[in-house]
């Protein structure tokens, strides 16, 4: 599986970004796909993940309210609708996916895509 991850880039505090992620390969192997966060000098930390099959989600509690996850299983693409941003927020995102479960820590995840930046300005 190949995770393609795009929609990064600079907005004012309060403004909304859409991150997409694309998936490539053996789709139907995987089980949950997550969004995670890396902020210079922090652990990278699960934003939100969406399970494949049924589309049942969990938000990190700082987003909650924020963000959506959402898939489209005929475009094979998993997207982060962050809105009401907040400098906080700023970070390297990643999309990543588990072939097994429903996890929550970046170590469980098989698959990684590539970060984008996400810069929110006060």
């Amino acid at each position: 599986v190949q995770l393609q991850a795009f929609g990064g880039g600079l907005v004012q505090a309060g403004g909304s970004l859409r991150l997409s992620c694309a998936a490539s390969g053996r789709i139907s192997s995987l089980y949950t796909v997550g969004w995670f966060r890396q902020a210079p000098g922090k652990e990278r930390e699960l934003v939100a993940r969406i399970r494949w099959s049924t589309g049942s989600t969990y938000y990190t509690d700082s987003v909650k309210g924020r963000f959506a996850i959402s898939r489209d299983n005929a475009k094979n693409t998993v997207d982060l609708q962050m809105n009401s941003l907040k400098p906080e927020d700023t970070a390297v995102y990643y999309c990543a996916a588990s072939k097994s479960g429903y996890y929550a820590y970046a170590s469980q995840y098989d698959y990684w895509g590539q970060g984008t930046q996400v810069t929110v300005s006060s």
